[in-house]
């Protein structure tokens, strides 16, 4: 089937009581049981028999599926959040003496966990600039268990190869796990270009209208099935089936949604390059993306991701936010709506990202140089969007 009608279909059929046509919603955390069904959950199969919602649920399972056939993924596993999510993944696959290289850049609360909580459990971190191939190579020990990258990464739109990076990380004997919540399935399946685990912050394109929050890991199910059991239902970071539900009914329009977000970036990405107060605009689909043929070659949607650099950025923030009319000034992406949020580079280097060395620095510099302007770009009319920009970044 068509990616289109996978979204609208996978993992639902008309209920066999009631013949409603859309998924419905099942709240109850709890259901009758066999009177032979086991007390723990170490005594049941991924999905063998509802018994408690921490555990399985109808309406998350629906999602699983969905989300799963998007991916091309054997099973799913759905959690709160994106960053429970994450945090599932990292306290499933590592343990103490075990190694692990992380990106440098990457989603601010995992560059913060794996500044101090994980590595004070004893496990060895090393953040690598991971489209660099010869610095994830060296950065490789006897003792590495994973891999785990963004593509495009956040904030800064930075890409990695994954085809060259899970063969390196296979060779080695390590798992790659991808952070493709920028991406999507709409631009990236990573599972079939060699990634063992795919991540998405469902809160973002997947869900699409900023009102729930979800994550998601997919993979292989002889990972995952093990992964249920001893993180997802034991550390508790459960997904509310109401949070389920809407991400269901936001799944039902991602592709379309995917093609409006990327072509309003273009537009919007041509306008702000040609904008004489912008320095410097980092979009994909742009040929001007220092790595666009990788782009090109890895994406089949370059999705609404925008970052641009202007003069004294720090000190017009709060005049441009307080001029925009279209586009709201907050953090988050993904959304129907369109949200711009300034990320300050001395900032972020002293909370967050802390890059160690010249050549990781010098790659930030790059992309993103004394701070930028994250745009998630909507699904509003573009000339609207560009009309804003064009009133808000005026030079009085």
């Amino acid at each position: 089937m068509g990616e289109q009608t996978i979204a609208i279909h996978a993992g639902e059929a008309p209920d066999p009581v009631t013949k409603a046509s859309s998924p419905n919603l099942v709240m109850s955390t709890t259901y009758v049981a066999d009177a032979d069904a086991a007390f723990s959950v170490e005594g049941h199969e991924e999905i063998d028999s509802w018994i408690y919602t921490r555990w399985g649920n109808p309406t998350i399972r629906q999602l699983e599926i969905k989300l799963a056939a998007l991916e091309t993924a054997e099973t799913a596993v759905a959690f709160a959040s994106g960053m429970s999510a994450i945090t599932a993944l990292l306290f499933h696959l590592l343990k103490a003496g075990d190694h692990a290289i992380i990106s440098d850049v990457a989603y601010a609360a995992l560059s913060e966990i794996t500044n101090e909580m994980i590595p004070q459990l004893g496990i060895a971190l090393t953040k690598v600039n991971t489209s660099d191939e010869a610095a994830l190579r060296a950065a490789l020990r006897p003792e590495t268990k994973l891999v785990y990258i963004e593509t495009p990464c956040n904030p800064v739109l930075r890409l990695t190869d994954i085809v060259a990076v899970a063969k390196i990380a296979h060779e080695a004997g390590a798992l790659l796990a991808v952070d493709s919540t920028f991406a999507t399935p709409a631009a990236t399946k990573p599972l079939t270009l060699g990634a063992d685990f795919v991540i998405h912050s469902l809160t973002k394109y997947l869900g699409g209208h900023g009102d729930a929050l979800g994550g998601v890991i997919l993979g292989r199910k002889a990972d995952l099935v093990p992964l249920r059991k001893k993180t997802a239902v034991r550390l508790g970071g459960t997904l509310s089936p109401f949070n389920a539900w809407l991400i269901l009914r936001g799944l039902a329009t991602f592709p379309i949604r995917m093609r409006v977000h990327e072509e309003n970036a273009l537009k919007v990405a041509a306008y702000l390059e040609q904008n004489p107060v912008v320095r410097r605009v980092i979009y994909p689909g742009l040929p001007s993306h220092p790595q666009y043929e990788l782009a090109c070659r890895q994406m089949r949607n370059f999705s609404g991701m925008i970052t641009f650099q202007i003069d004294n950025a720090k000190a017009r923030v709060r005049e441009i936010a307080d001029r925009l009319k279209v586009i709201h000034y907050a953090v988050s992406l993904g959304h129907h709506r369109s949200l711009v949020f300034y990320l300050n580079t001395a900032d972020l280097q002293q909370t967050t990202f802390k890059l160690s060395t010249p050549s990781q620095r010098s790659s930030w510099d790059e992309f993103a140089g004394e701070g930028i302007f994250r745009l998630s770009v909507g699904l509003e009319d573009a000339d609207d969007l560009i009309a804003d920009l064009e009133q808000a970044l005026r030079i009085n």
